[in-house]
């Protein structure tokens, strides 16, 4: 699921004439989507534990405005640095440039499609294989910061990089490859199997 659904900006590429900034805002999209996802990850945290949602209440909160404060800002310069004039801004306001972004270059279905793999990741990894029963919260709150930060450096680097040659296809699928590569290697470490946990006795009632 992983690996297709990062196929798909291949065809962007290939047949819709994407450029370098096309695949960088598609992929800052997908930041915020990996954020939706990782608050939906610390909402269903060990549910049963009365203590933890005390922790959410103030955990969630914070996360929410720390990681949204964190992709605008991520969001600002790549908009303003490799968006050029036709995507200027207002202060950190990158909602509007971002859906004009999505419209030019058709990026809504690549992004649903990067929507449904992460919440089939969600569905079958955290909640049916039960990764929710030895989640916790700290290690929720930084998991997107090490994703965010090893695989864009990468992917902002090298998106200037095909920017400075003209977006030539070579150089996005390059970047392509290496786009995938980083996702499944933290997707394979994250999801790697662990010690089995005590399960609640009646979790499946």
């Amino acid at each position: 699921m992983l690996v297709a659904a990062n196929l798909v900006p291949l065809a962007g590429v290939l047949l819709w004439g994407w450029d370098a900034f096309a695949l960088i805002a598609l992929f800052w999209m997908e930041n915020v989507v990996v954020g939706v996802f990782f608050i939906l990850r610390m909402l269903c945290a060990q549910p049963r534990e009365p203590a933890l949602w005390a922790g959410k209440l103030f955990m969630v909160p914070f996360f929410c405005f720390h990681y949204g404060m964190f992709t605008a800002i991520h969001g600002v310069f790549v908009f303003s640095m490799l968006g050029g004039r036709r995507y200027d801004m207002r202060g950190y306001d990158v909602l509007e440039p971002a859906i004009r972004a999505a419209a030019d270059y058709g990026l809504w279905l690549p992004l649903a499609v990067l929507v449904a793999s992460h919440f089939f990741s969600f569905a079958w990894n955290y909640l049916y294989r039960g990764e929710f029963r030895r989640a916790s919260l700290p290690e929720l709150m930084a998991k997107p910061y090490g994703r965010v930060v090893v695989l864009h450096l990468a992917i902002i680097l090298g998106g200037f990089g095909a920017a400075a040659l003209g977006s030539p296809v070579w150089a996005l699928v390059l970047l392509l490859v290496l786009k995938i590569g980083l996702d499944l290697k933290a997707h394979l470490k994250e999801h790697s199997p662990k010690a089995p946990v005590k399960e609640y006795p009646d979790w499946k009632s």
